[in-house]
């Protein structure tokens, strides 16, 4: 028996194993397809999440008289619009708006940058004391915020800003949760010798930070930036303690609904509504850069 007559039993398994990766190579660049299940489970996910939204609109859309029938309403009415209008008027929401935005937009604009800054420090860079820094971050998370509030309050009262904006914004320019977030993002999805190379080419601090460590956080930014916004908006503790009725955000200024012998129901329900709007607003307008921006992040992870 020759030499190349023992060899070639050898060689087709080996050329079948290179067909069956081709195969699998090519079979990985489909598109996966979503079955009747998967469909069925989003339905009721969606419909279970839209609910409460939904009986909100329906109980806004009706009178204080038939919200308190049996059963309840399970379709709008006709009233929305002026239930809305008489929410408007009744709790300021015009001011109360403006204001909420403001907050909102300074507190997701503060945290985000100065947790990124911070994020990137505990990432990346070489310090004293770093790990027992990073680790007395973490554990103000730990330190309910319902503590806070007495040397807050004092605090901001000494500085003279009782019942001004900079009260509720000082307090949340950066958050211990948004600085661990932005670390644990950095710590993978920003490579050292990415950094070091920018800094061989001469690259300052600051260039380094806009042009490599922004560009790769992006993402968590991005999501750190929606909940950030979400969370202050629906802040409500803080702020009614902070502020008063005469410049209110929208939490606060809603709380006026609720007051009275008999309160409506019907109009603080088109109140929650009216407050709502801007997030689904900001969703729908920015909804789709904030998903692409994560599924980004995620590829390149």
């Amino acid at each position: 028996m020759t030499t190349s007559e023992l060899t070639l039993p050898q060689a087709e398994p080996q050329a079948g194993k290179k067909r069956g990766l081709s195969r699998r190579v090519m079979g990985a660049g489909k598109q996966l397809h979503a079955g009747p299940v998967t469909y069925l489970v989003l339905a009721v996910f969606a419909l279970v999440s839209l609910a409460p939204l939904v009986w909100t609109a329906i109980a806004a859309s009706r009178t204080d008289h038939r919200l308190a029938e049996t059963p309840p309403p399970l379709w709008f009415g006709g009233n929305l619009f002026k239930n809305m209008q008489t929410a408007w008027d009744e709790a300021g929401l015009g001011t109360a708006m403006l204001n909420s935005v403001i907050v909102a937009g300074a507190i997701t604009i503060s945290t985000v940058l100065f947790s990124t800054l911070a994020g990137f420090a505990f990432a990346k860079l070489q310090f004293r004391f770093s790990g027992f820094l990073l680790l007395l971050t973490i554990g103000t998370m730990m330190i309910p915020p319902q503590l806070a509030v007495v040397p807050l309050y004092l605090w901001m009262a000494d500085l003279g800003w009782s019942n001004q904006l900079q009260t509720v914004i000082l307090p949340t320019l950066v958050t211990a949760f948004g600085t661990f977030f932005m670390r644990q993002y950095l710590v993978q999805a920003l490579p050292s010798e990415l950094i070091e190379a920018a800094r061989v080419d001469g690259a300052s601090s600051i260039r380094v930070v806009w042009h490599v460590v922004f560009p790769a956080a992006r993402p968590a930014m991005a999501v750190l930036g929606l909940l950030t916004f979400v969370f202050a908006w629906n802040d409500f503790l803080w702020p009614i303690i902070a502020l008063n009725q005469q410049n209110p955000t929208v939490q606060v200024a809603l709380n006026s609904l609720g007051t009275g012998y008999v309160p409506d129901q019907a109009v603080i329900m088109a109140g929650a509504f009216l407050g709502t709007l801007p997030l689904l607003i900001a969703f729908i307008l920015f909804g789709k850069q904030i998903v692409g921006g994560i599924m980004q992040g995620a590829i390149k992870g």
